[in-house]
């Protein structure tokens, strides 16, 4: 009976030394006045209206002790936008939202996205994202020094130029594309006998008014905010690869919030992708993500390919024949890019889709 005591009064002891520590955490803890968020494009497209939201939400959900300001455009990087992953893991920047794409050269998994025509669905993506081969990556992700928070999508990239329709690799041949600074989409061009260019997309925008390059691949959100149109008159839809986006904390910064507040900014995240993905998603998943933004956020969001099309965009749509015709020439992409990825997370992500 005595022993009994003393264990019941131990335990006590111990949840209450345990609470004390959670409320002497809670009283000392002085947060920054500020902490800064690195985020790519600017504040129109669906990921900037994502990352802003996380922010806001943050703040709300903390009682305004954490303050979080978004920086657009990665003018926090001068630009350089596939520097991120460095910057937040060395502790310079404290928050992120940002493309896997930008981060590909480091996190080589993450080039498992940006296999062609590896993930024909959003059900697939998310199947991978949620399954065995989203936690090996999020593993090899969070080495470097960033806190995984969550998954946000800037979407299924298609490609848009101003010289000619495009239907097969043929058509690709001899045109210049603006693609992001990661080597697996120089490969991919080149096998379809394009220029591939790279360069930031702060400095794309310029180089479609000069006329340096052709054309560019990006999801749909480049449509409205760039207004393509003006620059491009073609646009072919081919899914071709999916990047998500990164929500993360400095491993640092993460560690010296208390729990409540790291509870508050996990939710705030979670809810802010929610919100991020059903926008990437509206209008090219039917209705489930337009039916989603209306009845859980009050939001209607326009349709970009409607507007693009009233602008006098001509929009291809491949045939299963015309498909297959640019995956045949892009097969050997994958011998030369799942050993960099990780055969084990390759192999992971196949079963993944497969329930």
């Amino acid at each position: 009976m005595k022993t009994s005591r003393f264990i019941t009064a131990l335990g006590l002891a111990v949840l209450l030394v345990f609470a004390a520590a959670q409320v002497y955490g809670q009283a000392t803890f002085k947060p920054k006045a500020e902490y800064t968020m690195q985020v790519n494009v600017g504040p129109l497209y669906d990921w900037g209206v994502g990352a802003q939201r996380w922010a806001d939400l943050v703040k709300e959900k903390t009682g305004g002790k954490v303050i979080v300001k978004p920086y657009f455009g990665s003018s926090l990087l001068a630009g350089k936008q596939t520097n991120w992953y460095q910057a937040v893991a060395d502790g310079s920047i404290d928050f992120v939202v940002d493309s896997t794409i930008n981060a590909a050269s480091v996190i080589k998994p993450f080039n498992l996205f940006n296999l062609p025509f590896f993930m024909p669905s959003y059900d697939d993506v998310d199947q991978i994202e949620n399954g065995k081969a989203g936690a090996m990556i999020i593993k090899e992700f969070e080495k470097g020094g960033i806190k995984f928070m969550a998954w946000g999508e800037n979407g299924f990239r298609q490609i848009t130029n101003s010289k000619r329709e495009i239907k097969t690799p043929q058509d690709m041949v001899g045109l210049k594309f603006r693609v992001v600074g990661t080597p697996i989409f120089i490969d991919m061009f080149k096998a379809l006998g394009a220029d591939a260019v790279s360069m930031s997309w702060a400095d794309a925008v310029t180089a479609f008014q000069q006329g340096v390059v052709d054309g560019q691949e990006n999801p749909k959100s480049v449509l409205t905010v760039v207004k393509i149109w003006e620059y491009h008159k073609y646009m072919t839809n081919w899914y071709y690869v999916l990047d998500p986006l990164v929500f993360g904390v400095n491993e640092r910064v993460w560690k010296s919030f208390p729990a409540d507040i790291q509870k508050a900014i996990q939710e705030a995240a979670i809810e802010a992708a929610d919100y991020e993905k059903a926008l990437a998603r509206a209008y090219l998943d039917g209705t489930k993500s337009i039916n989603l933004l209306k009845s859980k956020y009050g939001v209607t969001a326009v349709d970009p390919f409607a507007e693009a099309k009233a602008k006098g965009m001509i929009f291809t749509d491949l045939t299963p024949a015309q498909m297959q015709a640019f995956k045949d020439k892009l097969a050997p992409i994958y011998d030369k890019w799942v050993p960099t990825i990780g055969k084990a997370i390759y192999d992971a992500a196949v079963e993944d889709m497969k329930k």
